[in-house]
């Protein structure tokens, strides 16, 4: 039987002092005066009869029982928060908060939000740009899209697309001076790369790739601009800065609108192992999270036969 609980208060100063080694940064977080947390943490000594920190001129550190009390105090505290943030859910299922990958993000999702949200009535969409991995139970997040192989132990995993990669560029920069009518016309314009390294052992499709592939080995790999996202590659060849590689699906839109044209029809599959899934937590479902899985998912479908279209184009030379 348990006689004595401390109140949620002093757990909170507790947890933040504990984390922090200090007062006065633990009294910034919870928003109160370090004298406050001072008080709170005297009292709760006092309560459970130890001390939970020793403290010199300098340093502060945990004892013994403050190490036991903090690994309860935080995992307790995080255990109540995420309950709280769940119930809340609860109560408001307008608001749904997802989270991709920047370069997704930028150049898919956002500019196909208007069209769900034209579905839900009322919907409260919120986007978080991340490429980490979403633990489902301790954020604030309902449905992620990532990039990757799609395992994710515990959790719904549902293909998105994958990608062909391909140059592209803005259909100004194709010129009688500068042509596009054989791969080896590429170098006498600038190309765009993207330096990003799938995994040990595996490439995203890049330059070098694609020109060995089209029969031209011979080319600096070093030269012209480099980025490392997606998203700013493409925007660098609609400002028609150069030549870039771009994943079919991510350039469908700019495609489709002429702002970039695809002068060559030899595509490079992206490696198997990397694709864009939808992510949820399996059980049960709010109404919203499900609306936007089957959204998303519908949506990708209609990019895939854009993307198609966009792979057996190809912009006539000059």
């Amino acid at each position: 039987m348990i006689e004595f609980f401390p109140g949620l208060r002093s757990l909170r100063a507790f947890d933040a002092a504990a984390r922090h080694l200090n007062f006065t940064k633990a009294a910034s977080e919870i928003n109160v005066t370090p004298a406050a947390i001072s008080h709170q943490i005297k009292e709760l000594e006092e309560q459970i009869g130890a001390e939970l920190f020793t403290r010199t001129s300098r340093t502060m550190r945990l004892t013994r029982a403050g190490e036991i009390l903090y690994t309860a105090a935080h995992d307790s505290l995080e255990t109540l928060s995420r309950a709280l943030f769940r119930i809340r859910r609860l109560e408001n299922r307008k608001q749904l908060k997802v989270s991709a990958p920047p370069s997704l993000a930028a150049k898919w999702l956002v500019p196909r939000l208007d069209e769900f949200l034209a579905t839900q009535p009322g919907a409260d969409v919120r986007l978080d740009v991340s490429h980490a991995v979403v633990d489902f139970d301790r954020e604030d997040i309902d449905v992620a899209i990532r990039f990757g192989e799609g395992k994710y132990p515990g959790l719904q995993s549902e293909l998105l697309f994958q990608d062909f990669v391909f140059p592209v560029c803005n259909p100004s920069i194709i010129t009688k001076e500068k042509p596009l009518r054989t791969p080896r016309d590429l170098l006498k314009h600038t190309l765009i790369h993207l330096d990003w390294d799938a995994a040990a052992g595996l490439s995203w499709p890049n330059w070098n790739m694609w020109m060995k592939a089209a029969g031209v080995p011979d080319f600096d790999d070093k030269a012209g601009l480099h980025f490392r996202q997606t998203s700013f590659a493409v925007q660098a060849a609609i400002d028609g800065m150069g030549v870039a590689l771009g994943d079919s699906n991510l350039v469908a839109d700019d495609l489709a609108a002429g702002r970039l044209v695809k002068p060559f029809e030899l595509s490079l599959k992206a490696p198997r192992q990397f694709a864009y899934y939808v992510i949820t937590k399996p059980g049960e479902v709010a109404p919203m999270v499900e609306a936007f899985r089957k959204w998303c998912l519908g949506e990708a479908k209609i990019t895939e036969k854009q993307a198609h279209l966009a792979i057996s184009a190809q912009a006539p030379a000059q």
